[in-house]
């Protein structure tokens, strides 16, 4: 959701619902109109693709009050939201602390790296003489 260059709201004491299970035309607006009869709705988050700017199908509705989210969860999961049954559960994480950095993620171990092996170092040698022959 675009917040006019000022940043999204506090959700300072929110409680989130993951809603899942959304069309990629479904808008916050059209979120906020069918849970806010279940309680005052403080923000509206729909994930989007940062490549190609679509939405990735799953929402965050925040609430205010617990008991709100609750009834919300309660009412619309398994309910019907532009033709398709929507899944509501509550949110199990916050906001990550920090962004996502962009680019391959960092190397670890230095320079170089270790490499396992398939083999032992030591040779064995089986009873037949070292190397196994097809007859």
């Amino acid at each position: 959701m675009s917040y006019g260059g000022r940043g999204p709201p506090s959700i300072e004491g929110m409680v989130s619902l993951k809603v899942d299970n959304l069309t990629y035309r479904t808008t916050p607006e059209d979120l906020r109109r069918a849970f806010e009869k279940y309680g005052d709705v403080g923000d509206v988050y729909i994930p989007r693709d940062r490549f190609s700017r679509e939405s990735r199908g799953f929402a965050f509705v925040r609430f205010f009050d617990r008991r709100d989210a609750e009834d919300a969860m309660d009412s619309m999961d398994g309910a019907l939201l532009d033709g398709r049954e929507v899944r509501c559960q509550m949110a199990r994480y916050g906001r990550p602390a920090e962004p996502h950095r962009r680019g391959p993620p960092p190397r670890r171990g230095g320079r170089y790296r270790s490499r396992s092996r398939s083999r032992s170092r030591g040779r064995r040698h089986s009873g037949r003489g070292g190397r196994s022959r097809s007859r």
